[in-house]
């Protein structure tokens, strides 16, 4: 009979800027930090994933650590459950000397540690120095054959399936019995992983796989039945690099979908305001927000971000009819800038200051250009020498520079973005959004700024 293994499921979670002025400003501009806390609360996906691939006669539990603090990490460690015979750790680049610091606590107790995802994918060899098996790619193709050995006290330093492909139709369902649902305020679901673009600074499941691919209907609606069942009023985010590539598939699906009642919120580009079809179905199954990289109001540092076809740049025209197209139909746009890209000077700080007040998107998110290992973006930068402490990881926070831009100082940038928080972020901008995208939705998705004129 196999050995039964005490298995612990730990979750980095938690998401914070180095910077303590923005820190600081967080806790006056609710807006600011909204977003980054609904991204903290979400359970870990993957995690979860393989807890439902994991033969029935191991024993799991799912545990969640924030940060460490200097004062209170090792309270923090202490705490943890130390009766387990494997540990899996997953956690962002942002999160990794936390998590370095939680494996290192059970190798000294003898307990074996994996560790998954994106940042031990892009960087493995860094685990396997400090004794922890690390996991490339996608987890599914090589989990089995972990435990497998992890029973027999034969585990590997590395599993690597990035040479594998698992088909999504495989998918078992997330173990969300594992969670409890009261510390959460929505749930992911997973439709399908990669995405047909290419933006070179992107750190997301492309990572992990080469090939977009999705789920099945039937399996994505099984997973929502299973949440729906546990939590009645469910409010689902699809956790998918760009949800709406395959517009048929969507469009089988999103009838069944809207049967269960259930809010959600999904990442796209903006192509979809070319489909009102999609949007009515969208909106008719629950679609609450769709998040778009916009990345620049205008061409301006869009040259090249995209790596096959140069597609934003393509269709920064169409910006604006986009945010007003989307949002007529009831679906509120949260629209993502990152300042100070190659050929972004300082007139980009006014620039995104009026296309928001101009187009009004209900939500804005703006970061700082990021590079995170793995990503072409972050070789780009290391070749040309313009990275700033090329292995501080907890900079990779999207709030934290750690890049030299072009057109303007590395001062005269965060201090920019520093202004363009409290002026998009005030409790006034954000009533202002929300009243516009009211008045939108009752003329048709006219701007503001024609509704004066």
């Amino acid at each position: 009979m196999a050995a039964s293994l005490r298995i612990a499921l730990i979750a980095m979670s938690g998401v914070r800027a180095c910077d303590p002025e923005l820190m600081a400003l967080g806790l006056t501009l609710p807006g600011f930090v909204e977003r980054g806390k609904l991204i903290a609360s979400l359970p870990s996906l993957g995690l979860l994933t393989l807890a439902g691939l994991t033969p029935k006669h191991h024993q799991q539990r799912y545990i969640e650590v924030t940060a460490l603090g200097p004062n209170a990490g090792e309270q923090t460690l202490l705490d943890l459950p130390t009766d387990v015979d494997l540990v899996a750790i997953s956690s962002l680049s942002a999160q990794i000397h936390d998590a370095y610091r939680v494996a290192e606590h059970y190798i000294q107790q003898g307990i074996t540690v994996v560790m998954g995802g994106l940042h031990v994918t892009s960087v493995p060899h860094e685990a396997i120095a400090r004794g922890i098996t690390a996991v490339v790619g996608e987890g599914e193709p090589v989990w089995l054959d972990l435990l497998s050995d992890a029973e027999q006290g034969q585990l590997k330093p590395l599993y690597d399936a990035r040479g594998r492909s698992f088909d999504l139709a495989r998918a078992p369902l997330p173990a969300i019995e594992l969670l409890d649902l009261s510390r959460y305020n929505r749930l992911t679901v997973q439709t399908s992983r990669g995405c047909p673009w290419q933006c070179s600074f992107c750190a997301s499941s492309i990572l992990l796989t080469r090939h977009y691919k999705q789920k099945p209907i039937e399996r994505v609606l099984a997973e929502v039945d299973a949440i729906c069942a546990r939590w009645p009023n469910a409010f689902i985010e699809l956790a998918d690099d760009n949800a709406f590539v395959n517009a048929r598939y969507w469009k089988a699906l999103l009838p069944a979908l809207a049967e269960r009642h259930v809010r959600w919120f999904a990442e796209s580009d903006l192509s979809i305001h070319e489909d009102p079809e999609l949007l009515d179905l969208m909106r008719r199954a629950g679609c609450a927000q769709v998040l778009i990289g916009f990345e620049s109001p205008n061409a301006a540092g869009l040259a090249g971000l995209e790596l096959r076809r140069d597609w934003k740049r393509r269709h920064v025209d169409s910006y604006r009819q986009a945010v007003q197209t989307i949002q007529s139909h009831g679906i509120t746009v949260n629209a993502c800038f990152v300042i100070g890209l190659d050929g972004q000077g300082p007139e980009i700080f006014d620039q995104v200051r009026a296309f928001v007040a101009d187009v009004a998107p209900y939500d804005v998110q703006i970061t700082l250009p990021t590079a995170f290992p793995g990503t072409p973006y972050y070789q780009q930068m290391l070749q040309a020498g313009r990275l700033i402490e090329p292995e501080a990881w907890e900079r990779c926070t999207l709030f934290d520079l750690n890049v030299e831009p072009t057109e303007m100082s590395t001062d005269e940038l965060r201090a920019g973005f520093k202004r363009l928080v409290v002026d998009l972020y005030s409790q006034d901008a954000t009533d202002q959004r929300r009243q516009a995208f009211r008045r939108q939705r009752q003329t048709g998705g006219v701007s503001p700024k024609e509704q004066g004129s």
